[in-house]
Protein backbone atom coordinates (compact mmCIF):
# COMPACT_ATOMS: atom_id res chain seq x y z
CA UNK A 1 0.00 0.00 0.00
CA UNK A 2 0.93 3.49 -0.71
CA UNK A 3 -0.25 6.97 0.02
CA UNK A 4 -3.62 7.90 0.40
CA UNK A 5 -4.71 3.99 0.63
CA UNK A 6 -2.55 3.66 3.87
CA UNK A 7 -4.52 5.78 5.57
CA UNK A 8 -6.34 4.50 8.71
CA UNK A 9 -8.85 6.22 11.15
CA UNK A 10 -8.59 5.78 14.50
CA UNK A 11 -11.72 5.73 16.29
CA UNK A 12 -10.13 7.76 19.31
CA UNK A 13 -10.00 10.60 16.96
CA UNK A 14 -13.86 10.81 16.60
CA UNK A 15 -14.79 9.53 19.74
CA UNK A 16 -18.19 10.60 20.02
CA UNK A 17 -19.04 8.96 16.95
CA UNK A 18 -20.18 5.42 17.14
CA UNK A 19 -18.45 2.53 15.79
CA UNK A 20 -21.11 2.65 12.62
CA UNK A 21 -21.35 5.72 12.91
CA UNK A 22 -17.34 6.21 12.49
CA UNK A 23 -17.93 3.40 9.90
CA UNK A 24 -19.70 5.46 7.85
CA UNK A 25 -18.18 8.57 8.04
CA UNK A 26 -14.74 6.76 6.45
CA UNK A 27 -16.95 5.64 3.90
CA UNK A 28 -18.12 8.43 3.11
CA UNK A 29 -14.62 10.07 3.25
CA UNK A 30 -12.77 7.04 1.43
CA UNK A 31 -10.68 6.44 4.12
CA UNK A 32 -9.96 2.59 3.59
CA UNK A 33 -9.30 1.39 7.18
CA UNK A 34 -11.41 1.71 9.82
CA UNK A 35 -14.85 0.51 8.29
CA UNK A 36 -13.53 -1.57 5.24
CA UNK A 37 -10.62 -2.87 7.21
CA UNK A 38 -9.96 -2.83 10.96
CA UNK A 39 -6.27 -2.18 11.22
CA UNK A 40 -6.02 -2.32 14.75
CA UNK A 41 -7.92 -2.95 18.44
CA UNK A 42 -6.48 -0.47 21.42
CA UNK A 43 -6.19 -1.04 23.45
CA UNK A 44 -5.06 -3.94 26.20
CA UNK A 45 -2.41 -3.56 28.87
CA UNK A 46 -2.59 -1.77 32.25
CA UNK A 47 -0.94 -4.94 33.62
CA UNK A 48 0.55 -2.77 36.93
CA UNK A 49 -1.64 -3.35 39.85
CA UNK A 50 -0.66 -4.24 43.80
CA UNK A 51 -3.57 -6.38 44.17
CA UNK A 52 -3.55 -9.70 42.68
CA UNK A 53 -7.29 -9.62 42.45
CA UNK A 54 -7.16 -6.67 39.98
CA UNK A 55 -3.81 -7.73 37.72
CA UNK A 56 -6.17 -11.27 37.60
CA UNK A 57 -8.74 -8.88 36.58
CA UNK A 58 -6.50 -7.09 33.67
CA UNK A 59 -5.19 -10.65 32.17
CA UNK A 60 -9.01 -11.70 31.84
CA UNK A 61 -9.60 -8.14 30.53
CA UNK A 62 -6.70 -8.50 28.01
CA UNK A 63 -7.89 -12.24 27.27
CA UNK A 64 -11.26 -10.99 26.14
CA UNK A 65 -9.81 -8.15 23.92
CA UNK A 66 -7.47 -10.95 22.44
CA UNK A 67 -10.89 -12.73 21.40
CA UNK A 68 -12.59 -9.66 20.36
CA UNK A 69 -9.72 -8.63 18.14
CA UNK A 70 -9.73 -12.45 16.42
CA UNK A 71 -13.59 -11.82 16.01
CA UNK A 72 -13.53 -8.05 14.54
CA UNK A 73 -10.15 -9.80 12.08
CA UNK A 74 -7.51 -6.90 13.72
CA UNK A 75 -4.27 -8.58 13.64
CA UNK A 76 -2.93 -6.43 16.53
CA UNK A 77 -3.99 -5.92 19.92
CA UNK A 78 -2.27 -2.68 20.90
CA UNK A 79 -0.84 -2.82 24.28
CA UNK A 80 -0.29 0.40 26.67
CA UNK A 81 1.06 -1.45 29.25
CA UNK A 82 0.54 0.40 32.64
CA UNK A 83 2.06 3.06 35.20
CA UNK A 84 3.77 2.94 38.53
CA UNK A 85 2.37 0.35 41.05
CA UNK A 86 -0.21 1.97 42.85
CA UNK A 87 1.51 2.65 45.99
CA UNK A 88 5.11 2.42 44.97
CA UNK A 89 8.38 4.18 42.69
CA UNK A 90 9.59 1.22 41.54
CA UNK A 91 9.95 0.96 37.91
CA UNK A 92 11.46 -2.20 37.69
CA UNK A 93 8.81 -3.70 39.45
CA UNK A 94 6.37 -2.36 37.08
CA UNK A 95 8.20 -3.37 34.30
CA UNK A 96 8.49 -6.68 35.08
CA UNK A 97 4.84 -7.35 36.03
CA UNK A 98 4.66 -5.89 32.41
CA UNK A 99 7.07 -8.86 30.82
CA UNK A 100 5.40 -10.96 33.02
CA UNK A 101 1.67 -10.87 31.79
CA UNK A 102 2.82 -9.93 27.92
CA UNK A 103 4.28 -13.85 28.64
CA UNK A 104 1.11 -15.19 30.10
CA UNK A 105 -0.64 -13.78 27.25
CA UNK A 106 1.75 -14.71 23.73
CA UNK A 107 0.12 -18.42 23.81
CA UNK A 108 -3.39 -16.76 23.75
CA UNK A 109 -2.74 -14.10 21.21
CA UNK A 110 -1.07 -17.22 19.29
CA UNK A 111 -3.67 -19.33 19.19
CA UNK A 112 -6.06 -16.67 18.48
CA UNK A 113 -3.76 -15.40 15.57
CA UNK A 114 -3.48 -11.89 17.34
CA UNK A 115 -0.54 -10.13 17.59
CA UNK A 116 0.25 -8.02 20.72
CA UNK A 117 2.01 -4.58 19.52
CA UNK A 118 4.03 -2.91 22.76
CA UNK A 119 3.51 0.75 22.46
CA UNK A 120 6.14 3.25 24.21
CA UNK A 121 4.59 6.34 25.66
CA UNK A 122 6.29 9.53 26.22
CA UNK A 123 7.83 9.77 29.04
CA UNK A 124 5.27 12.31 31.02
CA UNK A 125 3.01 8.98 30.80
CA UNK A 126 5.40 6.95 32.82
CA UNK A 127 3.64 7.33 36.20
CA UNK A 128 -0.14 6.36 35.10
CA UNK A 129 -0.07 4.97 31.83
CA UNK A 130 3.05 3.47 30.50
CA UNK A 131 6.66 2.93 32.24
CA UNK A 132 7.86 1.96 28.71
CA UNK A 133 9.21 5.11 27.26
CA UNK A 134 11.13 4.51 24.20
CA UNK A 135 10.63 2.49 21.04
CA UNK A 136 13.82 0.68 21.72
CA UNK A 137 12.63 -0.14 24.91
CA UNK A 138 9.63 -1.71 23.97
CA UNK A 139 11.41 -3.55 21.39
CA UNK A 140 13.74 -5.30 23.60
CA UNK A 141 10.48 -6.50 25.52
CA UNK A 142 9.15 -7.89 22.29
CA UNK A 143 12.22 -9.56 21.57
CA UNK A 144 11.91 -12.22 24.51
CA UNK A 145 9.17 -12.99 22.44
CA UNK A 146 8.41 -14.92 18.83
CA UNK A 147 7.88 -12.68 16.43
CA UNK A 148 4.51 -13.27 15.17
CA UNK A 149 3.35 -12.66 18.68
CA UNK A 150 4.54 -9.62 19.76
CA UNK A 151 5.54 -6.85 18.14
CA UNK A 152 5.72 -3.00 18.59
CA UNK A 153 3.73 0.04 17.71
CA UNK A 154 5.68 3.50 16.19
CA UNK A 155 3.55 6.30 17.51
CA UNK A 156 5.29 9.71 16.03
CA UNK A 157 3.55 11.47 18.75
CA UNK A 158 5.61 9.44 21.61
CA UNK A 159 8.88 9.00 20.37
CA UNK A 160 9.43 11.44 17.84
CA UNK A 161 11.95 13.54 20.61
CA UNK A 162 14.33 10.12 20.87
CA UNK A 163 17.69 10.13 19.42
CA UNK A 164 17.70 6.81 19.22
CA UNK A 165 14.64 6.47 16.82
CA UNK A 166 15.78 5.94 13.84
CA UNK A 167 18.16 3.24 15.02
CA UNK A 168 15.71 1.43 16.80
CA UNK A 169 12.97 1.46 13.99
CA UNK A 170 15.71 0.19 11.80
CA UNK A 171 16.26 -2.44 14.14
CA UNK A 172 13.03 -3.41 14.61
CA UNK A 173 12.64 -4.49 11.17
CA UNK A 174 9.25 -6.69 10.77
CA UNK A 175 8.99 -6.35 14.88
CA UNK A 176 6.98 -2.62 13.75
CA UNK A 177 3.37 -4.06 14.21
CA UNK A 178 1.20 -0.52 13.61
CA UNK A 179 2.41 2.83 12.62
CA UNK A 180 0.46 6.24 14.05
CA UNK A 181 1.00 9.79 13.30
CA UNK A 182 -0.66 12.70 15.22
CA UNK A 183 1.40 16.29 15.89
CA UNK A 184 2.91 17.48 19.45
CA UNK A 185 1.51 20.62 19.88
CA UNK A 186 2.22 23.47 22.17
CA UNK A 187 0.88 24.72 24.60
CA UNK A 188 0.60 21.59 26.38
CA UNK A 189 -3.34 21.92 27.92
CA UNK A 190 -4.08 20.91 31.56
CA UNK A 191 -4.66 17.67 30.86
CA UNK A 192 -1.46 16.69 28.76
CA UNK A 193 -3.35 13.59 27.22
CA UNK A 194 -5.25 15.29 25.11
CA UNK A 195 -2.44 17.66 23.91
CA UNK A 196 -2.23 16.25 20.44
CA UNK A 197 -2.86 17.62 16.97
CA UNK A 198 -3.20 17.24 13.51
CA UNK A 199 -0.53 16.59 11.06
CA UNK A 200 1.38 19.68 10.57
CA UNK A 201 -0.50 21.59 13.46
CA UNK A 202 3.04 21.21 15.53
CA UNK A 203 6.90 20.19 15.93
CA UNK A 204 7.39 16.70 14.38
CA UNK A 205 9.01 16.31 11.07
CA UNK A 206 7.04 13.60 10.27
CA UNK A 207 8.53 12.31 6.54
CA UNK A 208 11.97 11.39 8.06
CA UNK A 209 10.06 8.65 10.09
CA UNK A 210 7.62 7.51 7.80
CA UNK A 211 10.67 6.97 5.83
CA UNK A 212 12.24 4.75 8.35
CA UNK A 213 9.11 3.06 9.32
CA UNK A 214 8.64 2.03 5.75
CA UNK A 215 12.50 0.95 5.16
CA UNK A 216 11.96 -1.35 7.89
CA UNK A 217 9.62 -3.34 6.12
CA UNK A 218 6.69 -2.19 7.37
CA UNK A 219 4.35 -1.22 4.26
CA UNK A 220 0.46 -1.88 6.75
CA UNK A 221 -1.96 1.03 7.71
CA UNK A 222 -0.43 4.55 9.27
CA UNK A 223 -3.31 5.25 11.67
CA UNK A 224 -4.35 8.82 12.56
CA UNK A 225 -5.08 9.17 16.18
CA UNK A 226 -5.36 12.75 18.20
CA UNK A 227 -6.54 12.73 21.76
CA UNK A 228 -7.68 16.50 21.50
CA UNK A 229 -10.92 18.01 23.25
CA UNK A 230 -11.61 20.43 20.05
CA UNK A 231 -11.00 18.04 17.24
CA UNK A 232 -13.62 15.83 19.21
CA UNK A 233 -16.27 18.28 19.17
CA UNK A 234 -15.27 19.61 16.16
CA UNK A 235 -17.89 18.68 13.83
CA UNK A 236 -16.62 15.03 12.55
CA UNK A 237 -16.90 15.77 8.52
CA UNK A 238 -14.51 18.75 9.24
CA UNK A 239 -12.01 16.25 10.90
CA UNK A 240 -11.57 13.83 8.57
CA UNK A 241 -11.42 16.34 5.81
CA UNK A 242 -8.80 17.79 7.31
CA UNK A 243 -7.16 14.67 8.48
CA UNK A 244 -7.35 13.82 4.53
CA UNK A 245 -5.86 17.13 3.14
CA UNK A 246 -3.16 16.52 5.82
CA UNK A 247 -2.23 12.81 5.80
CA UNK A 248 0.08 13.70 2.61
CA UNK A 249 2.26 16.05 5.11
CA UNK A 250 3.25 12.51 6.60
CA UNK A 251 4.87 11.55 3.10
Amino acid sequence: MTGMDRLSLNQATVNKLSLSEAVDLCARHEIPAIGLDVSSLCRGGFFTHADAGARAAAIADNRAAITEAAELGAGTLVLVSGGLVPGTRDLPLARRMIADAIGELVPVARAAGVRLAIEALHPVFAADRCVITRLGEALDLALKFPADAVGVVVDTYHVWWDAALFADIARAGERIAGYQVCDWILPLPADTLLGRGHVGDGYIDFPPITAAVTAAGYAGYIEVEIFNEAVWTAPPDETVATIRKRFPLAF
